[in-house]
């Protein structure tokens, strides 16, 4: 029989909603019950001119990262215009969800970091260093905001970096289905992929709602995630392993569910 580590235990899963079927089911698959509710929208970009300007001279790079998966689901079939990817072209992705979406649309070769999943490891890789990128043509394909560490690094060595905005990320419209579990005591732990989806969720929150969720533990996958819920007063703060693989063994590992 099965062990079901995570019977009877409500998990909010908070990932966008095309990426959190996968965790979702690992929880449902050790006996826990995940409620999906995303902290972050995403749509296409308000303008993907760029993109297809990008696409008219894509053998110019020698190097093409995207940033998550929903760069390659956004750009990627833009970006090649009914073409094979290009052999000189390198391509890079940030972690294995990205390295799978390239692999599923026949993208293969990609080079990654095979531990931490975050532009440090990735910039620590020898093909991004100085010696690899200066001078070369790199395209970061991304959504709006975020980081620019990945930009400026591969500039100050010596890149000429074109950053895409290929798709969208925004906050939910609202977060009722979450306000009603969390004001009726109705779920057990949440899982955090992105401190942008913490803000996003701490700003749809009334004072009570917060201290409600101050009482939860909340699973993340990096270290930038636990530093943003600090800045917050969140103290039941759990760091895991990345990815979903990452999350769920923290889940499954924690003591204050009292498995049985």
């Amino acid at each position: 029989m099965m062990v079901r580590p995570l019977h009877a235990r409500r998990i909010v899963v908070t990932r966008p909603i095309a990426q959190a079927g996968m965790l979702a089911a690992m929880i449902a698959e050790r006996g826990g019950e995940a409620i999906c509710c995303p902290l972050l929208e995403i749509g296409p970009a308000d303008d993907m001119g760029p993109l297809q300007m990008a696409a008219a001279h894509l053998t110019t790079y020698a190097l093409v990262v995207f940033i998550s998966p929903n760069a390659v689901g956004y750009g990627l079939s833009i970006l090649l215009a009914g073409r094979v990817w290009p052999e000189a072209v390198k391509v890079a992705a940030i972690g294995p969800g990205t390295v799978a979406a390239l692999a599923a649309c026949g993208v293969t070769g990609t080079i990654a970091p095979r531990e931490r999943f975050d532009s440090e490891a990735l910039l620590a890789l020898p093909e991004f260093g100085a010696a690899a990128v200066a001078g070369r043509r790199v395209l970061l394909m991304r959504g709006n905001g975020g980081r620019e560490l990945l930009a400026e690094t591969l500039r100050e060595r010596g890149a000429i970096v074109d950053c895409l905005t290929c798709y969208r990320r925004s906050p939910p419209a609202d977060a009722h289905g979450l306000l009603v579990l969390l004001r009726g005591n109705g779920v057990d732990a949440l899982t955090i992929s992105s401190s942008e989806g913490l803000r996003n969720l701490w700003s749809l929150l009334e004072p009570q709602d917060r201290l409600q969720l101050a009482r939860l533990p909340l699973f993340v996958p990096h270290a930038r995630i636990v530093d943003e819920a600090a800045k917050l007063g969140l103290t039941k703060i759990v760091l895991t392993g990345p990815a979903d693989a990452g999350i769920l063994e923290g889940l499954v590992a924690f003591q204050g569910f009292g498995h049985e």
